[in-house]
């Protein structure tokens, strides 16, 4: 079993991922099999403004006297003066449960970013999250990802980019309970056309500086200068969650979830 004591380049995030690990393994105890980074971290693009995508594998299912333990761990660990504490993300998966892509996505316990409860959601379960975790995973704390993962196609993961693209256009022009589209939200979903896209013409996953740069040299120029934009708004998002998206760029990006929406298959 490998742990890694400093497995990002922040301190302060490190001693927050040890919190975590050290929380998660004294709970699971005999149930704990391993923890790992994925994400932007795991490929190699984070910065301070990521949020700190995890996966915690466990051995079986968690009972639910572990659940309730976890749930306070995690309202515990929310409350650190560690601005990291309050960005964390993730899943816990049974390890029979991550080995193969699951195509009815089935919920899993997830952590929400920004949030300190545990709910049910699918969002880990995909084949995006297992690539990432199998070919870049970073491991905190257990066996190597490739022994608990396996290989994951390009055509599984094209497969799951197309019908993502459709599920991101439906999403594009509804409003929030905040309202209007945020100036959270417009950038996030620009560069997400861009990972998409770029999976569907690649086969892989990119972190989004690297499928935005694709889509600049890629993509129809005509769009060049909103995807360049959404890469400059990179500082700071959390702070922009409540500001309200300039309308111009609103209508412009819609028209990009529309043209990736067309030209999806053709990728």
């Amino acid at each position: 079993m490998v742990q890694v004591v400093n497995p990002t380049a922040y301190p302060d995030l490190n001693l927050v991922l040890g919190e975590l690990v050290a929380s998660v393994r004294t709970i699971l105890a005999e149930n704990f099999c391993g923890a790992y980074l994925q994400g932007s971290f795991a490929l190699g693009d984070a910065d301070r403004h990521s949020d700190v995508d995890f996966l915690i594998v466990s051995n079986d299912d968690v009972s639910d006297e572990q659940l309730r333990e976890l749930q306070a761990m995690h309202e515990r660990i929310y409350g650190l003066d560690v601005p990291w504490a309050q960005h964390l993300e993730g899943s816990y998966l049974p390890k029979d449960l991550l080995r193969l892509v699951d195509r009815s996505r089935r919920p899993f316990l997830f952590l929400d970013n920004g949030e300190r409860e545990l709910i049910w959601d699918n969002h880990c379960n995909s084949a995006w999250v297992r690539w990432i975790m199998r070919e870049h995973g970073i491991v905190l704390e257990g066996p190597q990802p490739e022994t608990l993962v396996e290989a994951v196609s390009a055509a599984e993961l094209r497969r799951e980019a197309l019908a993502a693209v459709r599920e991101y256009a439906e999403w594009a022009p509804e409003a929030t309970k905040a309202g209007p589209m945020s100036r959270w939200k417009q950038p996030y979903l620009v560069l997400t056309f861009c990972r998409l896209l770029h999976t569907l013409s690649e086969g892989r996953v990119a972190s989004k500086r690297e499928a935005a740069e694709w889509a600049l040299r890629t993509l129809d120029p005509r769009w060049a200068a909103l995807i360049q934009r959404a890469l400059d708004e990179r500082p700071d998002p959390w702070g922009r969650v409540h500001q309200r998206a300039d309308p111009e760029l609103v209508a412009r990006t819609l028209a990009f979830a529309d043209y990736a929406l067309r030209n999806a298959p053709l990728v």
